[in-house]
């Protein structure tokens, strides 16, 4: 990513909202109560325990039956809160840039079992931390910006490069899409590269 302010042409900005479009429409309303639902514990407590984290695991649809799910099960939640307090804090700072927020908040989580690699976990807890700044991170939003033309490295750090692409998105974008939220945004990049938006894509063409 550069500090160059994004451009893209203006199919690709349909394309984005054209696949938020299809999310909202396809996806049941009721999917994201999970997060919400962790989302407003984490409000109350200020942290993220080991339970919700399995409930986050679960609606994320990742694999609990990895060395590090016992690892993390092993630890006292206090100890486990007291790492995703701190990610939280930093992910609300409003003082911080949402990149650099971003950053210092999946710093916080990396001591954790199932949080040292990858970004998947890390960034629903995140975004069930601060729902207003972060977005959650998998393979296939991260295949969303490359259809955008957007270039996202794997190296150390991907997960706040991935909120500064998003950020740019948001302050390069023509309405609607400027007043989305981070979370509008990664739903839109993950159901662009979806089978379901394929398949809603071929039909729209085919009428």
């Amino acid at each position: 990513m550069t500090d160059q302010p994004l451009a893209l042409a203006p199919e690709r900005w349909q394309r984005l909202a054209t696949a938020h479009q299809a999310y909202t429409e396809t996806v049941s309303p009721y999917y994201d109560e999970t997060l919400q639902e962790v989302t407003r514990r984490a409000c109350t407590t200020g942290s993220i325990g080991k339970a919700d984290i399995g409930a986050l695991l679960m609606w994320k649809r990742l694999r609990a039956d990895t060395p590090w799910a016992s690892e993390l099960m092993a630890l006292a939640d206090a100890d486990v809160r007291r790492a995703t307090a701190a990610a939280a804090t930093a992910a609300r700072d409003t003082s911080l840039s949402r990149s650099s927020a971003a950053q210092a908040g999946r710093a916080a989580l990396a001591s954790l079992p199932g949080f040292r690699t990858g970004d998947a976990l890390a960034s629903a807890v995140l975004t069930a931390a601060a729902p207003d700044r972060m977005a959650v991170y998998d393979r296939r939003a991260h295949n969303g910006l490359r259809t955008l033309g957007i270039t996202l490295s794997h190296a150390p750090g991907r997960y706040s490069r991935y909120i500064e692409a998003i950020d740019q998105l948001l302050t390069a974008a023509p309405d609607p899409i400027r007043n989305w939220t981070a979370r509008d945004v990664d739903t839109a990049l993950y159901w662009m590269t979806t089978y379901q938006y394929s398949t809603n894509l071929i039909n729209t063409r085919g009428k």
